[in-house]
């Protein structure tokens, strides 16, 4: 390991190998610091995502598929189920293989790689971010950058050490649960949802395969729930009431911020991508994709300024982004409060309406409108965006 790079990177999940693989393609130095011991471990995910937002990145192989999916799956508070034909296929992933095999591509352009290295501050000069503190193998480690990319999470310290406002109130993050069972009879083709209070109140619970009767079951619900009644409690009486008998694999619990990417992404020397500049969609709460997207223009912006020898360029990563998917984000986040404080009898409503829509009409554009007939300020804000990836 050098002691300077041109970029060093915090962080190896999907945002952080992508920002480094398209960063090391125009050929500058690049190091990528991560604290777990492997690249894609631990997984907090649900692990589903569209085809379109694996393909930009990666040839989309079985080894890393657990499952194909068509169709959407709505189950109201009554139980009425409702399914919708996905007019793109997406996958439930297999994320330890997908995060490894992008580490794998970012490395193969060039970029280094060095895990449990543990990054406990950034070196500052002059207010300008240029370089990171670390340890590794109890040794303390400083490393030069003329730009670090902070990839490094939802409790992002990186952002905060080099005076971002990295704050979000509370009520904007989901406490999240997960597990991993097997012996759950569902078909490997369709991601089922679960709306209302029993399930999951000011959020939704999620069922999806992973093939071989197996799949992740977890939910998100708001923090102003999560206060009053833990995000576990609602799974535990879920799989007491549905699949008492599963066996549970894994489990994973942690926070989503659901909230529109933070006001600054940038400042001298160093931008944040991923969950860290709060890219999540905010309305599915999904980000892999999104984080992959900010990773994509990040690296790509680093390595212009650096070879154009302007630093200042990385500045316009805010725009960038927000011009790719943060006005979009914007109209998710007022279509997700649209619908989070729906009654159970609206649910039922909508479900119960939308089984009378044939099925060669179904979309989830159109399942939104249904949603949202009585909002027609929201209808604009779908029929801009049509379907949430």
């Amino acid at each position: 390991m050098k002691k300077s790079y041109d970029v060093v990177i915090v962080g190896a999940g999907p945002a952080g190998t992508v920002a480094a693989r398209f960063a090391a393609e125009q050929g500058i130095s690049v190091l990528v610091l991560e604290k777990d011991r492997d690249v894609g471990y631990p997984v907090r995910c649900g692990e589903a995502i569209s085809h379109a937002g694996v393909a930009e990145f990666i040839e989309p192989d079985q080894k890393f598929i657990a499952s194909t999916i068509t169709k959407f799956g709505m189950v109201s508070p009554d139980g009425t189920e409702v399914i919708v034909p996905l007019e793109e296929k997406g996958y439930v992933l297999e994320r330890r293989i997908f995060d490894y095999e992008l580490g794998k591509m970012a490395s193969s352009a060039g970029a280094e790689i060095l895990t449990r290295a543990y990054v406990n501050g950034l070196m500052i000069k002059d207010d300008k971010v240029c370089g990171v503190k670390f340890e590794y193998r109890g040794e303390k480690r400083e490393v030069e950058a003329k730009v670090v990319i902070g990839a490094d999470g939802v409790e992002s310290r990186v952002g905060r050490w080099a005076g971002i406002k990295t704050y979000i109130d509370f009520r904007d993050m989901e406490c999240c649960t997960q597990i991993t069972a097997s012996g759950i009879p569902i078909g490997d083709d369709t991601c089922f949802f679960y709306f209302g209070q029993e399930y999951a109140p000011q959020g939704y619970f999620w069922v999806f395969p992973k093939g071989e009767n197996t799949a992740n079951i977890g939910l998100g619900v708001s923090g102003m729930v999560g206060r009053k009644r833990s995000a576990q409690s609602f799974l535990d009486h879920f799989m007491d009431k549905f699949h008492p008998d599963a066996s549970i694999m894994t489990r994973i619990a942690g926070g989503v911020p659901c909230v529109t990417t933070l006001e600054k992404i940038s400042a001298p020397g160093i931008i944040l991508v991923g969950d860290a500049a709060r890219q999540v969609n905010p309305l599915s709460g999904g980000g892999i994709a999104s984080g992959m997207i900010g990773g994509k223009i990040g690296g790509t912006i680093a390595a212009k300024a650096i070879k154009e020898n302007n630093l200042d360029l990385i500045l316009n990563y805010d725009k960038a982004w927000n011009d790719r998917l943060g006005k979009r984000h914007e109209i998710f986040d007022k279509i997700k409060n649209g619908i989070y404080n729906f009654t159970d009898e609206k649910f039922n409503d909508i479900a119960h309406s939308f089984n009378k829509v044939p099925m060669e009409k179904r979309s989830l554009g159109n399942l939104f409108k249904k949603a949202l007939i009585n909002n027609p300020s929201l209808l604009v804000d779908i029929a801009k965006v049509f379907v949430f990836k």
